[in-house]
């Protein structure tokens, strides 16, 4: 079972849930830039950082969708989402908070198992390693 189709199907419908969440987040960081530039600098961050969080969000999310770069692009995002639970999400006496903080670090978790098992051959990381 770990290597027929069904665990190609899997990691492909694994990598659209996961990839969903980040690419609908950048998109929508766009159309709300002033929004959530405030956000983000009355949580302490630099607003100036939030075409880096659009980039991260939204090509990361669209690598993992499509399986290029898979292993660095789910690496990078699970940092990304540790960090963003950490800076965003971390506030104990707030039990919604706490949720997100451990959407977050479960979504990491997932990331981290997408950079070890890879996109799976329903992807261009597959298809262009067979070029080569």
């Amino acid at each position: 079972m770990t290597n027929g189709i069904f665990c190609d199907l899997t990691k492909l419908l694994g990598r659209l849930l996961i990839a969903a969440i980040f690419i609908q987040a950048g998109w929508n960081k766009i159309g709300g830039y002033e929004s959530t530039q405030g956000y983000m600098e009355s949580m302490g961050v630099p607003g100036m950082l939030l075409p880096l969080v659009i980039l991260v969000e939204l090509g990361g999310g669209l690598a993992v969708l499509f399986g290029f770069l898979t292993r660095w692009a789910a690496l990078g995002l699970a940092l990304f989402s540790l960090l963003t639970a950490l800076l965003f999400h971390y506030q104990p006496d707030d039990q919604g908070q706490m949720i997100n903080f451990m959407k977050n670090v479960s979504i990491a978790g997932g990331f981290l198992i997408l950079t070890c098992a890879g996109a799976g051959r329903i992807s261009l990381d597959h298809l262009l390693r067979r070029k080569h």
